[in-house]
């Protein structure tokens, strides 16, 4: 068991069909301040921590101006939003799946601890999984590796264990980058198979059924 590849998993737009709800969100909660941003911009930034978008989004200016204010909106909107995020085709069953085979699993989200919550809730993964992360576990998110590096803390194991990372987004693979970790990914962030492949990918399936059923040809094997 010490020897398994650890599966680090993300929730958010992974598991959970949620990457569209947070767009509207983040593009609800910036109009409240009196910013409008078109959505298909907010979407490419989904993924990526919520302490790094509003730079990403609108430069320093923008964040030091209403950084702090548009990220305690956008969190209310995605509490309206909650029910409306379903599972993602074969979510549960993956991880079950990683589970039967021996690895390790940690479900690693920068999202807000309530959210993460819910989202377990939705899993029904609490006496799956052996350990999970929520923004308050890290100062900086993704694409910075901090957060995978500290669900293998959380597993107690050291930073270069063997371990593959699974997520939805160019920043999920960028954070798998920076961490010298690879990266599975499932298509449901709305990007492009070129630019996850270049991000660093190593592989690319649609939902996490058709991932679960693809085990044998990943480090998950």
């Amino acid at each position: 068991m010490s020897d398994s590849v650890i599966a680090v998993v993300d929730i958010d737009g992974t598991l959970v069909d949620s990457n569209y709800q947070h767009a509207l969100a983040w593009y609800r909660a910036l109009r409240a301040v009196g910013e409008t941003y078109p959505v298909w911009r907010l979407h490419r930034l989904i993924g990526m921590g919520g302490d790094q978008l509003v730079t990403e989004l609108g430069g320093d200016e923008l964040e030091s101006r209403v950084g702090d204010q548009v990220r305690e909106r956008q969190g209310k909107e995605v509490d309206a939003l909650l029910e409306e995020m379903a599972l993602l085709p074969g979510a549960r069953e993956l991880l079950l799946a990683i589970k039967e085979r021996g690895h390790r699993l940690v479900l690693a989200s920068s999202a807000q601890e309530h959210h993460v919550d819910a989202f377990l809730d939705k899993l029904d993964a609490r006496d799956i999984v052996d350990e999970w992360t929520t923004s308050a576990d890290v100062e900086a998110s993704k694409p910075a590796p901090n957060l995978l590096q500290v669900a293998l803390k959380k597993l107690g194991v050291s930073p270069d264990s063997p371990s593959v990372v699974i997520g939805d987004s160019v920043w999920d693979v960028k954070a798998a980058h920076n961490a010298g970790m690879p990266a599975v990914v499932v298509r449901s962030g709305g990007f492009g198979d070129d630019e996850l492949r270049d991000a660093g990918a190593i592989a690319l399936y649609d939902t996490p059924a058709d991932l679960r059923q693809a085990l044998d040809d990943t480090p998950l094997a």
